[in-house]
């Protein structure tokens, strides 16, 4: 991007130089008395207007005393001055004013010993005399004004900054203050269920009493709802993914849940937003199955192409395509997290029956 823009801006010095050229020597070309050594010194004044910037304390010079020994050879009228007077503006805007200056001073000076009457030599230098200080005034307000719109856009950019900043302070400030909520509420009152669970058990195998099967399930629910809170607590307070769908299948199979996880394309790793993404996806969508599938197959596949991740989880369950569900918190949920990510979400029943859960993520850079 910034080698389009200084060619641009060269291909704009050169177009000026020719444009200043042409002028001069169309003029010049009026004039019988114009010799070749004079096109060659116009030529060379015109051309160093297409390196002002990169040299521009040479170009004014360079101008200045070629143009100097043009007026002196054949004593040319005002337009003689145009190459001069373009590299003092360009010399101006890029901040030397005062070499501008006496480079101008040294082709008026050369101006001011051709004319063949006082009253012409001073009409004639004081043309050009204002023309030069009006380049010089010209070229100091383009000057300010460049500097004034970049101190703007500086400020816009720390405005910007600021802004960010203070929203990632605010939203971490927030993350804390809900893991402080979420442990001070809930904590207590799982390890409790689990607690007394377990002692009932306990007390039951000790008895050598049949265990009831939902104490059981409660006593293992109660153990995966403080693991699930830990893990979340741990995501509120560092942001960071604490595992992986493979991780996921593996807990539901364990509990019961017939899952199987396919995986196609080029697997790679994700970035963290992405990656926090596909596992609440992937776990929000198996914890539905547990729920409401029954004894249900489950398939979670993940296919990555080339700048996006398919999630896609179903299940054979009882859904019924004309009776779907109202989206809960969850389902609500993933939504908001793949919107924010600018991706694209389906839930709802297939059509031959069973549950599906469609998830599209573009990937971004790793992180």
């Amino acid at each position: 991007m910034g080698g389009h823009a200084v060619s641009r801006r060269y291909l704009a010095d050169v177009a000026l130089a020719v444009v200043v050229g042409a002028l001069v020597m169309t003029t010049a070309a009026f004039d019988s008395d114009t010799t070749a050594v004079d096109y060659a010194l116009i030529a060379v004044s015109s051309a160093a207007l297409a390196f002002h910037r990169a040299a521009p304390r040479a170009v004014p010079a360079v101008a200045a005393v070629s143009g100097g020994a043009y007026v002196l050879h054949a004593h040319p009228g005002p337009v003689s001055a145009l190459p001069v007077f373009a590299a003092a503006l360009g010399a101006v805007r890029l901040g030397h004013r005062g070499y501008a200056a006496a480079t101008s001073g040294v082709f008026l000076a050369a101006y001011f010993a051709t004319g063949p009457t006082t009253q012409q030599v001073v009409e004639r230098t004081a043309l050009l005399a204002g023309w030069f200080l009006s380049a010089v005034v010209a070229g100091m307000a383009d000057r300010n004004w460049q500097a004034y719109l970049r101190q703007t856009e500086q400020r816009a950019l720390e405005a910007e900054r600021t802004r960010e900043e203070a929203a990632l302070r605010r939203a971490g400030e927030e993350r804390l203050r809900i893991a402080r909520e979420l442990h001070d509420s809930l904590t207590h009152s799982i390890s409790i269920v689990k607690l007394q669970a377990g002692v009932a058990v306990h007390l039951a195998r000790k008895r050598g009493e049949e265990i009831p099967p939902a104490l059981l399930a409660i006593q293992d629910a109660s153990g995966e709802a403080m693991r699930e809170l830990r893990a979340t607590l741990e995501i509120l307070r560092t942001d960071e993914p604490t595992g992986t769908p493979a991780l996921l299948v593996e807990r539901a199979c364990a509990a019961g849940l017939a899952v199987e996880l396919t995986v196609t394309g080029a697997e790679r790793p994700l970035a963290a937003t992405v990656d926090r993404a596909v596992y609440r996806i992937v776990q929000e969508a198996l914890t539905n199955a547990a729920r409401h599938a029954g004894a249900a197959k489950v398939n979670v596949q993940l296919a990555y192409g080339d700048d996006d991740l398919t999630i896609r989880v179903e299940d054979d369950g009882t859904a019924d395509p004309d009776r779907p569900p109202a989206p809960g918190v969850g389902l609500t949920g993933m939504r908001e997290r793949v919107t924010a990510l600018g991706g694209t979400l389906h839930t709802g029943p297939r059509a031959e029956g069973g549950f599906e859960v469609r998830a599209r993520l573009p990937l971004g850079e790793t992180g």
